[in-house]
């Protein structure tokens, strides 16, 4: 992956920018890429030692591609060719929207590689950038990596909603699970159910995220399957089928009429790569800034600084943590409110109604009218 922009921010500190991901995931351009699989089995291997607790293990950086998850989670959204959630505010009816949120939700997933992965975010990291009148700011507000034996699982706790004041409705909906598997075949998939709701219209999707099984099928490898209904009878309107990486359709319960609702060609080939604007507006919270001396590290294929440069990062992150822990405080996101009960669950609503320009910003392909919205 080519290092896109350098530019000097916060106390001098330059932010590393490149390309987002696509279709194909992490690029495997040989000038840029990391050592080959044997050379990094044999990095992972010296950082596991007997004993060793797994949740304070760090990945060696020739397992990193550069980039916070916390950006690749904000790119699934800022980075697309089709205006998807202009389509979500422009529908005629309670029902066009409510397809067109469903798209909009399909569109954030991105295909990553096994083998590769971005960095672990820091507490209280963030990342924030412009696409046209789009703004997006996202915060990391708890930290902790789940392993699960030859699994290891990323879950987004708490709720993503998609607010569209013209129409006074709101989206409620939960993300698929990460699951990077070793065992029987080393691989990356989105998997779980995602419900999507609107109380205001009374409409409801159950989608499920599927990936391959022991033996591998096309048919089923990044394959979602659902249905749209009505909350009040469970009504059935209509069938949900295809992959996220490839097309997605609606079949009407009422006369099988198929309509394709999502082109992951068309939404994701030829995406643009964010440029810094307001050097001067970058705070030091900034991914970009965070992680900037280990991905251009990695860049450059200094593998011995990368890893002296993740180390610091990593280390600071423990002292905080140990600073909290001492003064027996408890973490306070600066842009989000968080809340946990067993009846609601973990929620994490913003503090803000609107989302500022960022200094960063992007390049849209197709212009539209503004969907305000901020994203966790």
């Amino acid at each position: 992956m080519a290092v896109v922009q350098l530019t000097e921010g916060y106390l001098g500190t330059k932010a590393v920018l490149t390309a987002p991901l696509s279709l194909e995931g992490e690029e495997s351009d040989s000038n840029n890429g990391p050592p080959n699989l044997l050379q990094r089995i044999f990095s992972l291997l010296n950082n596991v030692h007997p004993g060793s607790d797994l949740i304070r293990f760090q990945l060696p950086p020739v397992f990193n591609f550069p980039k916070s998850q916390l950006q690749c989670y904000g790119e699934s959204v800022y980075c697309i060719n089709t205006d998807m959630l202009s389509k979500c505010n422009h529908g005629e009816s309670p029902l066009d929207r409510f397809v067109s949120v469903i798209a909009w939700s399909i569109s954030t997933m991105r295909p990553l590689m096994f083998g590769v992965a971005p960095y672990n975010p820091v507490l209280g990291e963030t990342h924030h950038v412009s696409s046209g009148t789009l703004n997006v700011l996202l915060e990391q507000v708890a930290h902790h990596p789940p392993f699960y034996g030859t699994n290891i699982e990323t879950e987004v706790h708490g709720k993503r909603q998609l607010i569209l004041h013209d129409k006074s409705e709101t989206y409620v909906m939960n993300s698929p699970k990460l699951v990077i598997r070793f065992l029987p075949v080393p691989r990356v998939d989105w998997l779980g159910n995602v419900t999507i709701q609107c109380k205001e219209t009374g409409l409801e999707a159950e989608l499920c995220y599927r990936g391959n099984s022991f033996l591998s099928r096309r048919s089923q490898h990044r394959s979602i399957k659902g249905k749209i209904f009505l909350s009040s009878s469970s009504q059935t309107i209509y069938e949900i089928n295809g992959h996220w990486d490839r097309t997605v359709t609606i079949k009407d319960a009422s006369n099988e009429r198929v309509t394709i609702i999502y082109n992951a060609n068309e939404a994701l080939s030829g995406l643009k790569t964010p440029i810094v604007k307001d050097p001067k507006g970058i705070v030091p919270s900034e991914s970009t800034l965070i992680w900037a001396g280990v991905s251009q590290a990695i860049l450059q294929k200094k593998w011995e600084k990368a890893r002296e440069a993740k180390n610091t990062v990593e280390e600071r992150q423990r002292e905080v943590a140990k600073e909290i822990k001492l003064k027996d405080e408890k973490w306070v996101p600066k842009h989000f409110t968080i809340s946990h009960s067993k009846e609601s669950g973990w929620e994490c609503l913003p503090n803000h109604k609107l989302v500022p320009p960022a200094p960063i910003v992007v390049t849209p392909s197709t212009s539209g009218n503004s969907v305000k919205f901020i994203h966790m």
